[in-house]
C-alpha cells in the first residue's frame, strides 16, 4: 500500500510543471512521510498547501480526502467526525470529476459513502448503501485486480447479509429494499482482496468476519489470528484488530 502511494506522488510530481516542481514535490514527500508517521494532520496541512499550488490535481484531491477519513479515527465527537468524512467526501467528488476513470478515487467514494452511513438517518443509510455498492462495483470495473475493492465490496456483502429478514422485509417495504448481498460473496470476494495482498492485515481481519458470517467459524479464527500477528502500519490497523479481537474473544 505504501509503495502503492509512492507511485502516485511521483506520478502527481512528473505532472507538474518545471518551474512549479521543487515546491510541489517537496510538499508531497514531506506529506508522504507524515502518512507513514500516522500524522494525519501534518499530511493534511501540506496537502492543502500543494493544493493552493496546483488545485486541479486529482492526485493531490485524492491523498487530501484519505487525510480527511483517516482523521476520524482521532477525533473526538461524532459531530467532528462527520464533518471530516463530508469534506473527505467533497474532495473525493472533485477527484472524480477530474479523473473518472481512476478506480481509487471511484473507491474513494464509496469509502466516504460508507462512513458517511454512520451519521445518517435510516433512509440516508439505505441509499449510501446502494451507492457504497455501486461505486466498489465500478472501482473493479475499472480495475479487477483492485484489492481494496475487493475488500470493501467483501465486507458490503457480509454487513448487508447480516441484517436479517425482518430488517430485510422493512427496509424493502419502506424504503424499497437493497440489491442482492450474500455471506459467500463476502467470502469470494475477501479472500480475493488477501490473495492479492497477503501482507494487509486488514484484509485478513474482514475475511475472518465473512467466515464467521458464513459460518466457518474455525476458518474464522484462523483469518483473526493470522490478522492480528501482523504489524500495524495504517490509521485504521489498530480499530480493524479491536474488533478482530472482540470476536475472536467471542468464539
Amino acid at each position: 500500500m505504501l509503495r502503492h502511494c509512492v507511485c502516485l506522488l511521483l506520478w502527481a510530481v512528473a505532472a507538474i510543471p518545471a518551474g512549479a516542481r521543487t515546491v510541489v514535490d517537496a510538499l508531497l514527500s514531506d506529506a508522504l512521510a507524515a502518512e507513514a508517521r500516522l500524522d494525519s494532520r501534518r499530511a493534511l496541512e501540506l496537502l492543502l498547501e500543494a493544493e493552493r499550488a496546483r488545485p486541479d490535481d486529482a492526485t493531490i484531491l485524492r491523498r487530501i480526502a484519505r487525510q480527511y477519513s483517516d482523521l476520524t479515527v482521532e477525533l473526538p465527537d461524532a459531530a467532528s467526525r462527520k464533518k471530516a468524512v463530508e469534506r473527505a467526501l467533497d474532495y473525493s467528488q472533485r477527484a472524480v470529476s477530474l479523473d473518472p476513470a481512476n478506480p481509487e478515487g471511484v473507491l474513494s467514494l464509496a469509502v466516504c459513502y460508507g462512513k458517511l452511513a454512520l451519521y445518517s438517518s435510516t433512509r440516508e443509510k439505505v441509499e449510501l448503501s446502494r451507492l457504497v455498492r455501486l461505486k466498489t462495483e465500478r472501482a473493479l470495473a475499472l480495475d479487477g485486480d483492485y484489492a481494496w475493492a475487493h475488500h470493501l465490496l467483501g465486507r458490503w456483502h457480509y454487513e448487508v447479509s447480516d441484517l436479517g429478514a425482518m430488517a430485510r422485509w422493512a427496509v424493502r417495504l419502506i424504503y424499497g429494499g437493497l440489491p442482492d448481498a450474500s455471506t459467500a460473496d463476502a467470502v469470494r470476494h475477501l479472500e480475493r482482496a488477501v490473495a492479492l495482498e497477503p501482507d494487509q492485515l486488514q484484509h485478513q481481519l474482514e475475511l475472518g468476519f465473512a467466515y464467521l458470517a458464513h459460518g466457518e467459524r474455525e476458518k474464522a479464527r484462523a483469518a483473526f489470528e493470522a490478522g492480528l500477528a501482523m504489524p500495524s502500519r495504517q490509521k485504521h490497523d489498530e480499530p480493524a484488530k479491536q474488533r478482530a479481537r472482540a470476536a475472536l474473544a467471542k468464539l
